[in-house]
């Protein structure tokens, strides 16, 4: 297998269209809706719209930070390479070891829903058996490490065909559920109002949890390097993106509210939207639903792996980790040895999964513990580009506000949501989540030691980096004006 280490990925392979799917892919519309609106009712009861509504605000202005961000640093690492070079190196490795952590335990979350709805399309009594969907699950997930580890045009040709059912399939639900007479609870406008919460505790665990439905957008950053014209279109892309599945995500949870009961909702687990399919087309709709949930779910395994495996190959490429995580395949252009990397590790995590328990706990801790990754290292992005751009922010209100305030409110909404759940999360949700970023420690300071040019970083500065950009500008391409030299967020 020939390799070398002075490649880079291939540019210029993704167009816009492609990043704004790989945005939606990333975020799992169905595959979210199914494995967690149980849970975000355990936490909240009724009162999910409002966790989704109120995460989606500050949840913004993190899109907000990466998008400018992104415009002054094209690196596959994102969060990595932008925090270690703002805030501290120490924070930026923790970043990227957060991010590729949570994508890892997400490998087994997100592949045992797909075998046990692949068993339940066959056989419902199959679907309970943990083992079994462990090991159907694997398989998917080998599949879809075989797409990735093909190339990124293999990969997004694979994606427009599964999310473009999936989409098909879930709008046509949302129709059918306005139109549907059967009503298990009236609606209720208070179901977005902050009265429904019992305290700051439940609201962090109902911010946490929404967390993680939107958590996969940022993959249009990790893809950056092979993206046309990408210091715009991946902020853009993760823009649409999360106002498209925030629409999505409120109208099914506000669906589930109304036409199902607590008691269906509870006993439902991670098949809620079959349950509410079969409430709105007997017969075949829950089998619809169960098949963009499937498709769902195998299209976030693989828009995860493109994050995972490129945010290794930027820490292997620095020497924060093993060298050979940089190499890139000769023919395909991947990071191929990180891609077996994630694949040993998540198949091993297969093997702890299939004796763990029943589905729906596993599910239960793992999106706990992946929350905390995701608070963790999103709000450590958010005062990364504020940091970044301090120079600009007062130069407009706009500025100000959608660089600065905005940013500044997601970060400080995601660090809250990370300490004041701190005290509802199970151990084993702390103990993979905390654990987890605590491991990350290691391999920190081991190669802190080795002297590795990542701890002695360039400073990210906007001012510079903009005035970098504007002078190596390609001839006869227009330059910026006075108006966007601080490259406010027009995309």
């Amino acid at each position: 297998m020939r390799t070398t280490t002075n490649r880079g990925l291939q540019p210029n392979v993704l167009g816009t269209f492609d990043t704004i799917v790989m945005a939606v892919a990333g975020s799992a519309p169905a595959y979210s809706l199914a494995a967690t609106t149980a849970v975000l009712f355990g936490a909240v009861g009724l009162a999910g719209p409002a966790a989704l509504l109120y995460c989606a605000i500050p949840m913004l202005g993190i899109v907000l930070a990466y998008a400018r961000l992104g415009r002054i640093d094209v690196n596959a690492g994102a969060g990595y390479s932008w925090v270690g070079r703002t805030l501290h190196p120490f924070l930026g490795f923790l970043s990227g070891w957060a991010l590729v952590f949570a994508a890892t335990v997400f490998m087994v979350a997100g592949s045992l829903p797909a075998g046990s709805l692949t068993l339940s399309l066959i056989d419902q009594d199959l679907a309970t058996n943990t083992p079994l969907a462990a090991a159907v699950g694997a398989g998917w997930f080998l599949m879809m490490l075989l797409v990735v580890l093909g190339g990124a045009r293999l990969t997004v040709r694979a994606q427009l065909v599964m999310s473009g059912v999936e989409m098909l399939i879930l709008l046509a639900f949302v129709l059918a559920a306005v139109a549907h007479r059967g009503r298990a609870t009236a609606f209720d406008w208070s179901w977005f109002a902050l009265d429904h919460f019992h305290g700051a505790d439940t609201f962090a665990a109902g911010a946490l949890i929404a967390a993680f439905y939107y958590w996969g957008w940022d993959v249009t950053s990790n893809l950056s390097e092979e993206t046309r014209d990408s210091r715009r279109t991946a902020g853009f892309a993760a823009l649409v993106g999360v106002g498209f599945v925030f629409l999505l995500f409120e109208a099914f949870t506000v669906a589930v509210n109304v036409l199902l009961s607590a008691e269906q909702i509870r006993a439902a687990g991670p098949n809620v939207l079959a349950v509410l399919g079969q409430e709105i087309w007997p017969g075949v709709g829950g089998k619809l639903l169960v098949v963009s949930v499937l498709l769902s779910t195998v299209a976030t395994l693989e828009t995860t792996l493109l994050q995972v495996t490129r945010s290794l190959f930027a820490m292997g490429r620095d020497r924060t980790l093993p060298a050979a995580l940089g190499l890139v395949h000769r023919r395909w252009n991947t990071p191929w040895v990180a891609v077996a990397a994630v694949g040993g590790a998540a198949l091993l995590m297969f093997c702890a999964a299939a004796a763990a328990g029943s589905v729906q706990r596993i599910l239960s801790d793992a999106v706990a513990a992946i929350g905390l990754q995701i608070a963790f290292y999103y709000g450590l992005a958010g005062i990364a580009a504020v940091v970044a751009y301090r120079g600009v922010l007062f130069r407009s209100v706009r500025n100000l506000v959608l660089g600065g305030l905005w940013p500044l409110l997601g970060s400080a909404f995601m660090l809250w949501a990370f300490v004041e759940s701190l005290g509802e999360l199970s151990t084993t949700a702390l103990t993979i989540g905390l654990g987890g970023l605590l491991l990350g420690v290691v391999p920190l300071l081991v190669y802190w030691r080795k002297g590795s040019d990542y701890y002695r970083p360039a400073r990210l500065d906007a001012v510079r980096a903009l005035a970098a950009a504007e002078a190596s500008a390609p001839a006869g391409r227009p330059r910026t004006g006075p108006r966007d030299k601080s490259y406010a967020t027009d995309f």
